[in-house]
């Protein structure tokens, strides 16, 4: 891997089969057929590759996307990420993971192209097939009966000194002011006494409950690159945020407007990489010239 990448951790995939998918729709797949790992299964045994729904729907309609590729099963799963600075900080122009398994002697040298995903504006999600079937995603119930509640805006401060809380920790910065890990019933009352705290407009709340996807998401609010873990049925996953300006300004449209980066298997000396590269703004066609 690069020397200039940054280190995110491990992944694990116990299941022998990793995957890399939307974080919006990666709850999704099983309300329109096979479940995720079904799916990517089926995928991994050719090698690895692309798969989508609708599976008979043209490209432009496809709203689950993942890549599915082979893995080493009893082994941490090294991840590693190549940064740029974008509009509003850094972000990932090349995502690397050292699969554990040796470069096939058959295959060549030569990349090996699995197809093309889009950068989700709701982030990525890393890991273990099996274990995402049971992935709770953005509007999903709370996984451990706890929510996290947030406020912000014109009163905030305001709001902090009668309701107290704490401001929650963001990378390079200060976050919301919030109280963390309630018990849902507990957070929704401190929620409604701040709402019904007399006129207050500009003073925004929220109740977050502890789905898969947020507690991702927040795990990845003290990382530069908005990259977090956690653990869903004993295996650790990677989710990978992503910066809303450079998503507006570079991959808005998605998979309809052709917004779609290859993901590619890789010989490192003798293992394999599975590599998604996003070209940097200066690497795009047209781009270098002007």
């Amino acid at each position: 891997m690069s020397e200039t990448s940054v280190d995110l951790g491990v992944v694990t995939a116990p299941s022998g089969v990793l995957v890399l998918g939307m974080a919006g729709s990666i709850d999704q797949w099983s309300e329109t057929g096979d479940p995720l790992s079904v799916r990517a299964l089926a995928a991994a045994g050719f090698g690895g590759g692309h798969f989508h729904e609708p599976a008979d729907g043209p490209s432009s309609d496809w709203w689950c996307e993942a890549v599915a590729v082979p893995a080493a099963a009893d082994r941490p799963l090294k991840v590693r990420a190549k940064p740029w600075v974008s509009y509003d900080g850094p972000v990932v122009s090349v995502l690397e993971v050292d699969l554990g398994l040796p470069w096939p002697s058959n295959r060549g040298r030569s990349p090996i192209r699995l197809g093309d995903l889009p950068v989700d504006r709701c982030g990525m999600v890393l890991g273990d097939a099996r274990a995402l079937d049971s992935f709770v995603g953005l509007n999903g119930e709370s996984v451990d009966g706890l929510a996290d509640v947030t406020y912000w805006g014109k009163y905030a401060d305001d709001a902090h000194a009668r309701f107290d809380g704490e401001r929650t920790p963001q990378y390079g910065g200060q976050g919301p002011y919030g109280r963390l890990d309630l018990p849902l019933r507990e957070a929704h009352e401190f929620a409604d006494r701040i709402r019904s705290w007399g006129p207050r407009a500009g003073l925004m709340v929220s109740v977050d409950a502890h789905s898969h996807f947020h507690l991702l998401d927040r795990a990845g609010q003290i990382h530069p690159l908005s990259a977090g873990r956690i653990e869903i049925d004993g295996c650790q996953v990677l989710g990978l945020g992503w910066d809303p300006g450079d998503h507006s300004m570079r991959h808005r449209g998605e998979r309809a407007w052709d917004q779609v980066y290859a993901v590619t298997l890789e010989q490192a000396g003798t293992t394999t990489l599975m590599r998604w590269t996003i070209p940097t703004e200066a690497e795009e066609p047209g781009q270098a010239e002007s």
